[in-house]
């Protein structure tokens, strides 16, 4: 079988391969190749003008002083991404996650050289992109040169894949993939978890992302029946869903029987889940966020968070504090996806700040609209279900008032009175 240059990882030397003001993309999540992504740090600066891109990083390696010789470039500032130093700050694309695909098409974001990881060649010579495919295998067919790090211990999870003679590189570690531990959920998620898990009907399709919030909301989803999921990333309680029956994707008509997903964010228990279950399929974002698609995944319930949500219901995803942090991602790709599958779009928030105890309804958005009004189904707090469908501009402050702290509604309640609502 023909295949890549070999070499070992202390023999990796980049400067054999990048040229001065290549653009490098790289996996996310635990899909990160992290001897590749070391590697470059170490030598960005010698081979010089380099920029990447990258998506949810757990690793905050990119934010040290070493990393500033690179370039940095994503669709958000997520996980280590927010701590990226100012000298160097990272530049924010504001785009749907749908987009990305024609992005890297047309070279607008930085995708000459592919880092990937990947698990060892299966019979056919096929290598499995384990862990994340998300915009990563909609980027590779436009690098100029692939670099594989491939790791024995990624599952070889089915779907999104590249044949071994396609890789230039590769570079062979047995290393555990980066893991997400799993997030707390405090009083509020808790509370708002229960009442979009009384939202969901046996049957449905569900989508929700990585985080505290999802993943309370999987735990609450335990008593459903026959759930199928259509999502751009997964978590540990989806494993417990599987296994437990729960999530079957019986009832939906794309990709019947199976989980579909962009990638699999989480700890050892989900990885190993992977390894020995056929059942999930790792997709990239020009098929897991396809509106064809989506209309025909069942219903489907999404679920999207939000950093405030003003009061006739349009939501700002993207800014907090007076800090840009981008992240626009699929919300609205699924948002409108339920719409067109009949299912619903929902909005999740706590009603507060934590740290300050700020409303997170509010009069006016203190950011960008990320997603418009005329988008969203249902808004969900601690407190309450705003239902949006076929409400007036009026109609819809008053129910969201009525989902905002206790503390903030009077204050809500007179803007709204003072405030004149046009569309």
């Amino acid at each position: 079988m023909a295949g890549p240059l070999e070499i070992a990882p202390d023999d990796l030397d980049l400067r054999r391969f990048l040229r001065r003001g290549d653009g490098v993309v790289w996996g996310q999540g635990s899909g990160e190749p992290v001897v590749l992504v070391d590697r470059l740090i170490e030598q960005c600066a010698e081979i010089g003008g380099l920029s990447g891109f990258s998506g949810y990083a757990y690793r905050e390696v990119l934010a040290s002083a070493a990393a500033e010789a690179l370039d940095l470039v994503s669709y958000g500032a997520l996980g280590a991404l927010g701590k990226v130093g100012a000298r160097r700050p990272l530049r924010v694309v504001p785009a749907h996650f749908s987009a990305l695909p024609r992005l890297f098409a047309a070279g607008a974001v930085p995708g000459d050289v592919a880092f990937v990881q990947v698990a060892p060649p299966d019979a056919e010579g096929n290598c499995s992109l384990g862990l994340d495919a998300t915009y990563l295998a909609d980027a590779i067919p436009h690098a100029r040169l692939v670099i594989a790090e491939v790791n024995e211990r990624v599952p070889p999870v089915p779907g999104a894949s590249l044949a071994w003679e396609r890789l230039d590189v590769a570079v062979r570690v047995d290393a555990d993939p980066l893991e997400l531990p799993p997030a707390r959920a405090g009083e509020a998620e808790a509370r708002i978890a229960r009442r979009i898990a009384a939202l969901v009907d046996d049957g449905d399709t569900i989508q929700v992302g990585v985080g505290a919030l999802p993943e309370a909301i999987l735990r609450e989803l335990r008593g459903a029946r026959e759930l199928g999921v259509h999502s751009g990333m997964i978590c540990d309680p989806i494993a417990d869903l599987v296994e437990a029956g729960v999530v079957t994707g019986r009832r939906k008509e794309a990709d019947p029987g199976l989980v579909v997903t962009g990638a699999a964010l989480g700890t050892s228990r989900l990885f190993d889940f992977l390894r020995r279950s056929e059942v999930v399929a790792l997709r990239p974002v020009s098929y897991t966020h396809r509106p064809d698609v989506l209309a025909r995944v069942g219903r489907l319930v999404a679920v999207n968070g939000a950093l405030e949500v003003d009061l006739t219901g349009q939501v700002n995803a993207e800014s907090a504090g007076g800090r840009y942090l981008g992240a626009v991602g699929g919300q609205v790709d699924f948002l409108r996806g339920a719409a067109a599958s009949g299912g619903l779009a929902i909005v999740a928030l706590p009603a507060t700040v934590a740290r300050t105890g700020a409303s997170r309804i509010v009069e006016r958005l203190g950011g960008p609209v990320t997603t418009s009004r005329a988008d969203v189904d249902l808004v969900v707090t601690e407190f309450g279900v705003a239902r949006l469908r076929g409400l007036d501009l009026a109609q819809r402050a008053r129910a969201l008032t009525a989902i905002a702290a206790p503390e903030h509604r009077e204050d809500l309640d007179r803007a709204r009175s003072a405030a004149s609502l046009r569309p």
